[in-house]
Parts: structure tokens; C-alpha cells; sequence
């Protein structure tokens, strides 16, 4: 049963969970520290500062961080029409929020001592550079200089709490160094479901399934592939509101499911973003998940066991989603799990570790998307090895970002790749007359000629080809290598996209067993197909013999006149039969070697040779991201 209790405005947001962050902000607070408070929108910031405020009887200055604000609108300044008038006298200035928290002006009430206030700057991100510079010497030694108006020292009470989204792009820059080392930082996540349920009930007054519903759907946005933000728990609290009201409009005495479907729409649709490169509307993201929680047979979305119920401890940040979020159970590999790197390892193989993720569980991309401009090699290598970091929020966070990276350096690869195209004999074509199959084919009857369809003329015609991917994950795939591999593939997946049908790409990895990847003819999502890829990495022997009879049986069942494999490999098989015996019913094989620039390949560029020659295609080295494109243009036509 659904129960609604109308919300009363003026009782303040309850803070549900949060109880290590309390403490923490708390006692930062006690001891003069000043703090930035870093999450996705929705986590409770404002509503954490305000209830540890009001318990401690402190006055909290808020300002709303954005482009406009400048040095002066911080921190105040002379009156116009009093100067004219008197001059510059201190009677003249009007404080801004920085100097009204500093002074702690006792005009503004209870708790707003001469000792000072709390200054809350939101969005600290998007303030510009010239005016968090202000705030350095506040910060270090708790006065300010002002022209024409002196010293302003602040109040023993004076606090700078500060918060930002740092998931958001848009109209952000980086916080200067200057501004982070003279600041604590308290990171919040969302909070688990038993938690985002208690907040919506209790800001909403909404009761029974339809909380449950609401809250589901929210976070299940959060971890869908094709999203790259979900919605907060505001999404939630504005969905029950919508879908009892709307259910109230209608009339309804059972709450219908196209109203949750109208309902969800409104409250949500505008709080996602779509991942880039996904062609797909927010509704129709929201129509999946709808389906999943509530399918169209069902009168009221059905009951959950306790095992699918949220649980863990209140206030507590599940973190970004596993890398087969949205998607059904992954199937057990038994190289998977085996080969996660610490941080230590990865600090020491990448020089921008530290950089790119500064904290435990934290990617961040806008250094990443800096370092990738600078040295796009190192920054590759570092993703595709950050995919298998034993670090769990980092893994994933890595994942979904390689799956739109690899994808936009794929792009420069064949766009329009559509089968082999060569010079044979057609019937009824427009090229040069082949004469000789013309009269061997030609049944003189009454006519002194042959007819048009029974002129035989050699043309260039194309080739419906299919295509398998073949990709070594064992040991000696690591970094750069995996990366190079990554690009590849998204690189045949988007080729064959913009080829029609022509192109049927299969995808398999390989180390000491085969997994198939994609089907062939089966087409996956281009980003979940790179981060399954850069996923895997496989240990011990490599059986390449065996990788090359799956293709070759995959590509079996294929309607085409030629059959091709793409080898991303060394070549250097450790286990199983010769890879030249195994190459019945492939047309063509192609090698790429994916090599670190400066590495020593002597032996995997003559292995590779010799495989690509024995399978009649042909054999390339591949040391940079930008070479990807122009080998795979070659060898795919």
C-alpha cells in the first residue's frame, strides 16, 4: 500500500547516514581547518553543512559559485553614491559574503557572533581563477587586504567550506593547487538503497512500492552502460511525487504503469546524460529500465527478495558500477580475477598515475583527457591497465571510460570498408568485353549475335566478405599493447557499421582458451564490446592454434564469397598445435603486431610474417594509436 504524508517545507532536510562524514566535517571544523566537500549531485553536501551548522549554533554565509563571480562580489565594495558624497570611509563599504563570514556580522541574527561564520561556496569549480585567488591568503592567515579599506582579520570562528561536482564538464576548470593544499577534502558518494529510500520517503511524505520503485530506477541509471551520469536521489524523491500525483489526476484507483512510464520520463529523462558516441534518447533508456523493474504483463511491479534488496551500512557510497552494469550475468573466465594490479605496480609503470588518479577509487578525466593529448601512447597504455586495477571503483571507473576513448580513436579507422573489390567476369556487365567466355558460353540459334544478358564482360565487383577479429590477451599483453588492441576493434566494429552488411565481424580473445567477444553476425554495443576487452588478460601458455580454428569455425556459418581474419598478436604461440596448420577455412589471414615504441619485436614481426604469408594475407607492425587506423584500412580494403 502507497500512503502519502504532504511534506512540510518548513522542517529541515534530515540528514539519513552520512555518519563517518559528520564526524569527519565536524571535527575539521572544530580544529580550524577549512574543507571542500567533493560528490555527484544529490549526495547531501548543502544538507550535511547545514545540520552540523545548526547543531553548533554557527551562521552559514552561502554563495552560489559561477562565472559571474568576481573578486568584488566576494568580497564586497564602496558604495557609489557614498563615496561621492563622503569619501572613502569604512561606513562606505559594503561587505560581500567573504567579509560579512570573516567579521560574523552580529546584525544577522542568532549565532552570528563577531567571532565569525561559515562561508559555504558551492560549485567551487566554476568560480573563476582570479577570484579563488583571493580567497589564498584568507585561507593561510585568516585576513584579507583591501584597498582603501585596510586589514580585515577574520574571526577565530571563520570557516571556508567549500563544494564541488567534479563528475560535471560543463563550465569547470581544475582547482589550483594553491586553493586544494590549503584545504581538507571530504569526498561523498550516494548512499546506499535502504538510505536513498528513507530520504525520499521522508522529504517526498510517499510511502510503500511506489518508494521502492522510484529509488530503483534512479540508481539503476547510475550503473546503465549507455548513461554516462545518472540521476541523484533527487530523481527519486521527484518521481514519487509525480507518479501519485499524476496517478491522483487521472482518476486511477490502481496506479497504472503508463503513468510510472509519464511519470518517469518527467522525473527523470533531464537528470541523465548519454554516454558520447551512443545513439539513444534518455526515454528509451528509461523505457528499458522501466521494463526491467516493472514488465508490461504485470498489474504492479513484482516483489523483491531480500536478496536483491539494498543492504551494508547507511550512508555508505556504493561507488561507480561494475563494468557489466545494465547487462546480464557475465559468464566465469578463468583468467579473469587473476590479474588486477595495486597501485604501488601501477605508480610504478606510469609516470601520470598519480595524476590520473590521485585518490583511491578516483579517475579523473580531465587530466586524463590532458594527458592523452600530450603523450597519447602513455595515456592509452595507462587506461587499458588501470581496466584490471585491483583498486574496484577505479576498475570500473576506467572501463566505461575506455569504452568511449578507444571508441573516438577507432573512428580513424575505415569508415567505409566494404568488401574486396576486384576485376572478374560478369554477365551482362558494362566493362570490357571478355570474348572468350562469351563465345564458350554462347549457344548460336537464329540470331547472328549474342543477346545482351549472354555477353560475358570483366568488371570490378565487390565481394560480400566476413570478418573475425582475433585478439591475444595472454601475458605478454599488457599496456600499450592491450590498448592498441582495443582501438582496433572498435575500429572493425565501427567499420562494419559503416559498411551495411557487407562486413560481419566476430570477436575473440585469446590466451590459454578462446572467448567469444561478438558473434559472428551478432552485433554488441561498441563500448561494452572494448570494455570486456581491455578486461580480460590472460596468464601462462598462448594457443593460437586453437584461437584460428574458432574463427574459422565461427566464419563457417557466414554468408560470404571470402572469409578473413584480423590476428592482433605476436605470433608467439607457447602451447598447442602449429597456428599454420590450423588455417582451413580462412580465406585470408591479416596480422597486426602490436608493439611498445622502442621494443624489440624482431622475433614476433618474423613469426607474424611468416603466419600472415602461410594464410595469404598480410603482416603489420602497430606502435602507435594513430598507425591503427591506416593498417586496418589496408588490410581490410
Amino acid at each position: 500500500m502507497t500512503t502519502v504524508t504532504p511534506p512540510d517545507s518548513r522542517t529541515p532536510t534530515p540528514v539519513v547516514g552520512l555518519q563517518r562524514e559528520r564526524e569527519v566535517l565536524t571535527v575539521a571544523l572544530a580544529t580550524g581547518r577549512h574543507v571542500v566537500i567533493e560528490g555527484p549531485p544529490g549526495t547531501g553536501k548543502s544538507t550535511l553543512l547545514r545540520s552540523i551548522a545548526r547543531d553548533a549554533g554557527r551562521h552559514v554565509v552561502f554563495v552560489e559559485g559561477n562565472a559571474e563571480l568576481t573578486p568584488a562580489r566576494l568580497v564586497g565594495a564602496f558604495d557609489p553614491s557614498q563615496v561621492l558624497a563622503e569619501g572613502y570611509l569604512p561606513a562606505s563599504f559594503v561587505d560581500g559574503p567573504l567579509l560579512t563570514a570573516m567579521r560574523g556580522d552580529p546584525d544577522l541574527g542568532d549565532g552570528a557572533a563577531p567571532g565569525g561564520g561559515l562561508l559555504y561556496l558551492e560549485e567551487l569549480n566554476r568560480v573563476p581563477e582570479e577570484t579563488l585567488n583571493v580567497l589564498i591568503t584568507v585561507l593561510t592567515e585568516g585576513e584579507i587586504a583591501v584597498p582603501r579599506l585596510g586589514t580585515v582579520r577574520a574571526g577565530p570562528g571563520f570557516r571556508l567550506i567549500a563544494a564541488m561536482n567534479p563528475f560535471d564538464a560543463i563550465g569547470t576548470a581544475r582547482v589550483s593547487q594553491a586553493i586544494a593544499d590549503r584545504m581538507c577534502r571530504v569526498v561523498l558518494g550516494y548512499q546506499d538503497e535502504d538510505a536513498e529510500r528513507a530520504i525520499t520517503t521522508s522529504v517526498s511524505g510517499v510511502r510503500g512500492w511506489v518508494t521502492d520503485l522510484s529509488v530503483l530506477l534512479t540508481r539503476a541509471t547510475r550503473e546503465h552502460r549507455d548513461l554516462r551520469m545518472g540521476s541523484s536521489v533527487r530523481g527519486a524523491i521527484d518521481l514519487a511525487l509525480v507518479l501519485t500525483g499524476l496517478s491522483e489526476l487521472r482518476g486511477e484507483a490502481v496506479l497504472a504503469r503508463e503513468t510510472a512510464r509519464d511519470a518517469a520520463h518527467a522525473a527523470l529523462s533531464g537528470r541523465v546524460r548519454i554516454a558520447d558516441g551512443v545513439d539513444r534518447t534518455p526515454e528509451s533508456v528509461i523505457d528499458e529500465l522501466l521494463d526491467r523493474f516493472w514488465p508490461e504483463n504485470e498489474p504492479r511491479p513484482p516483489e523483491r527478495s531480500s536478496d536483491d534488496a539494498g543492504g551494508g551500512e547507511p550512508g555508505k557510497a556504493e561507488g561507480p558500477p561494475p563494468p557489466a552494469a545494465g547487462r546480464g550475468k557475465e559468464p566465469p573466465h578463468r583468467n579473469r580475477g587473476k590479474r588486477t594490479l595495486g597501485r604501488q605496480e601501477l605508480g610504478a609503470r606510469h609516470e601520470m598515475f598519480d595524476d590520473i588518479s590521485p585518490e583511491l577509487g578516483e579517475l579523473d578525466e580531465e587530466a586524463f583527457d590532458q594527458a592523452l593529448a600530450e603523450d597519447p601512447e602513455a595515456a592509452a597504455a595507462l587506461l587499458a591497465d588501470l581496466a584490471v586495477a585491483t583498486d574496484g571503483q577505479l576498475r570500473a571507473a576506467a572501463r566505461r571510460l575506455a569504452g568511449r576513448v578507444f571508441i573516438q580513436l577507432g573512428k580513424v579507422g575505415p569508415a567505409r570498408a566494404r568488401g574486396t573489390r576486384r576485376i572478374a567476369p560478369v554477365r551482362g556487365g558494362s566493362g570490357d568485353l571478355d570474348l572468350d567466355r562469351t563465345l564458350d558460353g554462347w549457344q548460336p540459334g537464329t540470331a547472328r549475335r549474342p543477346a545482351g544478358d549472354e555477353l560475358v564482360t570483366r568488371d570490378w565487383t565487390a565481394h560480400r566478405r566476413a570478418i573475425c577479429l582475433v585478439v591475444d590477451i595472454s601475458g605478454s599483453m599488457q599496456g600499450l599493447a592491450v590498448a592498441l588492441a582495443a582501438v582496433a576493434a572498435a575500429g572493425v566494429v565501427l567499420a562494419s557499421e559503416a559498411g551495411g552488411t557487407r562486413l560481419e565481424p566476430g570477436v575473440l580473445a585469446f590466451g590459454a582458451d578462446v572467448r567469444t567477444l561478438q558473434p559472428q553476425g551478432v552485433r554488441t554495443p561498441p563500448d561494452r564490446l572494448v570494455g570486456e576487452l581491455v578486461a580480460l588478460r590472460g596468464h601462462g601458455t598462448t594457443d593460437l592454434a586453437a584461437a584460428l580454428r574458432a574463427a574459422s569455425l565461427g566464419l563457417a556459418g557466414a554468408v560470404a564469397e571470402e572469409r578473413v581474419v584480423v590476428l592482433l598478436s605476436d605470433c608467439l604461440h607457447t602451447t598447442g598445435d602449429d597456428p599454420a596448420t590450423a588455417l582451413g577455412g580462412i580465406d585470408r589471414l591479416h596480422v597486426l603486431v602490436p608493439l611498445g615504441p622502442g621494443e624489440d619485436g624482431r622475433d614476433a614481426e618474423v613469426a607474424a610474417a611468416a603466419l600472415a604469408a602461410r594464410g595469404g594475407g598480410t603482416s603489420r607492425t602497430v606502435r602507435r594509436l594513430k598507425e591503427i587506423g591506416p593498417a586496418l584500412t589496408r588490410v581490410l580494403g
